[in-house]
């Protein structure tokens, strides 16, 4: 088995509680992990025996730009729109991370992980 990460896909959203989120938004990170056996791809050089990190970003950006309450919820709507998306792709593993959630005190973020 093989794994294919992506890290650090930052981007503005409006994901929160707080009416204030809806409206200001805030900045997250998101990390991806696919793991799947990519050695057809790798022995003959093939994108499409493999997971294109484009349709992956893709897919990330989609889902963070439908407002939730929670990340958790986006989570899991970003793991699932991968499994859908990539048949080949045996697990994924996401993490969101809110940085400067308002939770008052001096908080450098919050994340979720899903599997």
């Amino acid at each position: 088995m093989s794994r294919i990460t992506i890290n650090n896909m930052r981007m503005h959203a409006y994901h929160g509680c707080w009416e204030e989120e809806a409206i200001i938004g805030g900045d997250y990170v998101v990390d991806v992990s696919l793991n799947l056996d990519f050695s057809g791809a790798a022995a003959g050089d093939d994108l499409s025996q493999t997971a294109d990190y484009v349709l992956v970003r893709e897919i990330v950006y989609s889902e963070m730009a439908v407002r939730a309450k929670l990340i958790e919820t986006v989570a899991h709507r970003i793991k699932d729109a991968l499994k859908a998306a990539l048949p080949m792709v045996d697990s994924v593993w996401v993490r969101i991370t809110k940085v400067n959630a308002p939770m008052g005190g001096q908080v450098e973020s919050v994340s979720v992980e899903v599997s």
